[in-house]
């Protein structure tokens, strides 16, 4: 039986993770480290929280006594914990230096002294900074324009540097836009939905023309665990949706599956920074095996009607913390 720790596992990409592998492999045990902040929600794991293969443990990935007494036993570390909104990085990056920075080291550190049988990185497609045209390689030089980009990016060059110097067994993943249930509703697509659906305004960006590549979170976990799996040492992974989509097409799609006007749409201010489109080459994770599943159209839909559904959820995650962040970035 193997144990796997996911760090950050009560958090949107990570919660979908511990799910995949406890539906995927009846004899695989699960350790899910969580600091909780703001992003982290029990709410994520509340239906695995009674499986006998599953363990909850409350703390930070800086802490080190703790993050040795976790993974002790472990075979593969795969880490999601991360400070991860761009907006909030730009209004103070400290937590996300610590956290990103910081946090990766001491897992590093862990991972070479436990001798764990392989460790994977989950980054972002931030890290390569905006192209025109054209798609990012691997081995494209990185180039990040946020605070939250450029911590990401330190947190790379760390866990390469920890492959180059002692061999680690290490395996970093950039996905592009992931979208799907469970998304802390500041981002983009939970947060114009759940606005949507109490009438409010969705606060669009400058001229709503930036593209993004979106990814289904159900098809980044099962390209997680091949590169868990099958991945080679030492080797980074980008993981697109091939959905390159303007912002705009997105909020009027939104507001069409969900019968809304497109009168709530708000254009403001554009972010600090922003990049104008990402896009990132797969073709070494097809290699692998792994192509997206998802039809794009098909599961923006599920998504909205997965919000719809679970109400309970995203206005107790709105209520609080949320609101004050909210009323104090977009000034509404």
């Amino acid at each position: 039986m193997k144990t796997i720790l996911i760090t950050g596992g009560a958090g949107f990409i990570g919660s979908n993770f511990v799910h995949h592998i406890l539906d995927t492999y009846p004899d695989y045990r699960v350790k899910v480290l969580d600091k909780l902040t703001y992003a982290g929600n029990l709410d994520n794991l509340r239906d695995v929280m009674d499986d006998d293969r599953f363990t909850f443990i409350k703390g930070d990935i800086c802490d080190k006594a703790l993050l040795k007494e976790a993974a002790e036993d472990v075979d593969y570390i795969v880490n999601f914990a991360a400070e991860t909104h761009v907006d909030r990085s730009i209004l103070d990056s400290e937590a996300f230096i610590r956290t990103d920075v910081l946090g990766t080291y001491t897992l590093l550190e862990t991972v070479r002294e436990l001798n764990i049988e392989r460790f994977v990185q989950i980054s972002t497609d931030e890290v390569y900074g905006s192209i025109t045209e054209g798609s990012f390689k691997e081995d494209a030089p990185l180039n990040p324009s946020s605070p939250y980009a450029a911590s990401k990016a330190g947190a790379d060059m760390l866990v390469n540097a920890y492959w180059v110097t002692y061999r680690l067994p290490v395996i970093i993943t950039r996905s592009s836009n992931n979208y799907g249930p469970y998304q802390y509703p500041e981002k983009l697509i939970p947060l114009f939905i759940t606005n949507a659906l109490e009438d409010k305004p969705l606060p669009l960006y400058g001229d709503g023309m930036n593209v993004r590549d979106w990814l289904y979170v159900k098809d980044n976990c099962e390209a997680i665990d091949l590169v868990l799996h099958k991945g080679e040492p030492g080797r980074i992974y980008n993981i697109g949706g091939d959905n390159e989509r303007t912002n705009i097409e997105i909020t009027r799609k939104i507001l069409a599956i969900l019968g809304k006007p497109e009168s709530l749409i708000r254009y403001v201010t554009d972010r600090k920074g922003h990049d104008r489109r990402y896009s990132i080459d797969s073709t070494r994770i097809h290699n692998l095996g792994w192509h997206p599943r998802t039809d794009f159209d098909t599961a923006l839909e599920d998504t909205v009607h997965w919000y719809v559904e679970n109400r309970w959820w995203w206005e107790r995650v709105k209520s609080g913390e949320f609101q004050r962040f909210y009323k104090e970035y977009y000034k509404m």
